[in-house]
């Protein structure tokens, strides 16, 4: 296969975004967001990256916005609003970003419904959990002492993590674990329905959780797409989804089926 049909036939990978107040020359607007970090992580692993803002969505449009996609992520961002699971907010704890929330809710719940391959970054780990019914830490420095899982200033802390074995982030990463970027001052707290966590760090901390249920939907509390060395977490999402994406294309037993004349019916 060469290069025009594997881009031909490149999965389209939709990434959540911010909607925030930005400045571009004589400019100064709400507009929507995004590092080209996670463009990179997409396209370097094969796949075609679309760019969803927080917007206006129920239950239909979710599902027509995710039917258009082959995978989706939910990028990293904002703190989730606490009174999503039921908790008050922190002194720590950012507003709340509603429409973003209530957006990738909608976006999660179809894609859970639908199997749609899906990978979840920081946020995107925490909001799953939450969907779910699950809660987080609002603030990590109160359970472990320190600042260390968010330095600050933009400034990630590289650890390495290991993964369970046996589960589908172990088949990605080849069982060898990961250098996990942490920039993260909330974590997952109680799990939510159905997951599982495959990642932890040496004092309890999880960085990695799945939905063993579904196709493929890994979520991880570190930044893969700040590590250019290190694009497996893409590369999964985006085969998953190539796979999804053919094997819908392909064509079923029935399209090939006689048709019968009228009145006939095939034995």
């Amino acid at each position: 296969m060469n290069g025009s049909e594997t881009r031909r036939d490149a999965p389209v990978i939709g990434i959540t975004s911010y909607l925030e107040q930005a400045r571009t020359g004589v400019w100064d607007v709400r507009a929507s967001f995004l590092p080209e970090v996670y463009l990179d992580g997409v396209t370097d692993a094969g796949g075609i990256a679309v760019v969803l803002p927080p917007q206006p969505v129920d239950a239909q449009i979710a599902r027509r916005i995710v039917s258009t996609l082959d995978g989706l992520i939910l990028s990293g961002g904002a703190d989730v609003d606490p009174a999503r699971y039921g908790q008050d907010a922190h002194e720590r704890t950012g507003a709340p970003r509603t429409d973003r929330d209530a957006f990738e809710s909608a976006l999660l719940d179809a894609v859970i419904e639908t199997g749609l391959p899906f990978l979840g970054i920081c946020r995107g780990a925490q909001m799953l959990n939450v969907e779910l019914g699950g809660t987080l830490i609002q603030h990590l420095p109160d359970v472990v002492g320190d600042e260390r899982y968010q330095l600050g200033d933009g400034v990630f802390n590289p650890i390495d993590v290991e993964v369970a074995e046996g589960t589908r982030i172990a088949e990605v990463l080849g069982d060898r674990g990961a250098r996990a970027h942490l920039y993260h001052h909330q974590a997952i707290g109680e799990l939510g329905d159905g997951l599982e966590v495959t990642s932890r760090t040496s004092d309890g901390v999880i960085e990695a959780i799945e939905l063993p249920s579904a196709p493929f939907c890994i979520a991880v509390q570190w930044h893969p797409e700040e590590n250019r060395d290190d694009r497996r977490l893409f590369e999964g999402l985006v085969r998953a989804a190539r796979e999804r994406r053919r094997a819908r294309a392909a064509p079923s037993a029935s399209d090939h089926a006689p048709h019968s004349a009228p009145g006939e019916e095939h034995p």
